[in-house]
């Protein structure tokens, strides 16, 4: 067998370095916000539908929606948001917040 196959591997690799995405889909919305609500980070959070640390929100068209809600999140399907438009809500997006150098 030849030697660089019999010593380790090692080197750098992406994985400290990449985004975790939490994703929230459009019939969880459904069940767990009633007509009208605010959907945001922390009303997900509390719900428990979003889980540990996160780097942003992703929501997804999967399912229907029937209400009224009025969502804030970092990333958002065109499927997703052209459902919540039609249900009569709103999507907005959430600015990245940058850390000052100060």
């Amino acid at each position: 067998m030849p030697l660089f196959r019999r010593l380790p591997k090692r080197g750098f690799n992406h994985i400290a370095f990449r985004d975790v995405v939490e994703v929230v889909n459009m019939d969880d919305l459904e069940r767990k916000f009633p007509d009208g609500a605010a959907v945001n980070a922390e009303t997900l959070r509390a719900l428990g539908l979003v889980h540990g640390q996160f780097d942003a929100i992703k929501l997804l068209g999967r399912g229907e929606l029937t209400k009224k809600l009025s969502v804030e999140v970092d990333l958002v399907s065109e499927t997703a948001r052209q459902k919540v438009e039609k249900a009569g809500g709103t999507v907005v997006i959430r600015q990245k917040r940058v850390a000052s150098a100060e």
